[in-house]
């Protein structure tokens, strides 16, 4: 395994300060952030438990973000990330923020490459469709935002007959052929 490969290992300090093991400085959230900026993936430890702190520090890096006006989250993404937490979608979110990221990432990517080539960039209107559908697929049907929260009415959605689900992948799988022809 290569050296920008395996995750860079910080260890936090009983005084809380974060020192990086591979350049044997002190390190600040805005540094850590800019690693995983630039590709990199990190860890950080306790020193003294051995706990893994890597989830806590991501989570106020981006709350850090948030608060000075740097807002990537709209308040009903917010507001779903909590429902999420009190509800039976809590072990389907993880999966499907995940999923959507590496869709986002892959579409950037094709964005990047037909730039490079002079093709015509994709429309987005084509992505955010599959995210749509990609979305509908996931909650069964249910709508997230200002509609009905997950497991609300999970029972209505599985009894349907079927129909929108099946026309969602047949969208879906329209949707994928026509981003591969784009490559």
């Amino acid at each position: 395994m290569g050296e920008d490969t395996k995750p860079l290992l910080i260890k936090r300090y009983a005084s809380r300060r974060l020192y990086n093991t591979e350049t044997s400085d002190y390190v600040t959230l805005d540094d850590i952030a800019g690693f995983i900026r630039s590709g990199r993936e990190v860890q950080i430890i306790d020193l003294k438990s051995g706990d893994d702190l890597t989830r806590q520090y991501l989570l106020q890096i981006i709350a850090e973000h948030e608060s000075r006006g740097e807002n990537v989250l709209p308040v009903n993404v917010l507001n779903d990330l909590v429902r999420a937490y009190t509800t039976q979608a809590t072990s389907m979110v993880p999966q499907f923020l995940q999923t959507s990221f590496d869709m986002l990432r892959d579409s950037q990517e094709k964005v990047m490459e037909s730039m490079g080539t002079g093709m015509a960039m994709p429309g987005l209107e084509a992505m955010q469709a599959q995210q749509e559908a990609f979305l509908k697929a996931m909650t069964g049907g249910m709508a997230w935002p200002g509609g009905v929260a997950p497991g609300a009415e999970k029972e209505e959605a599985v009894s349907g007959d079927g129909e929108d689900l099946d026309d969602i992948k047949k969208q879906l799988a329209e949707l994928q052929d026509k981003l591969s022809k784009l490559k």
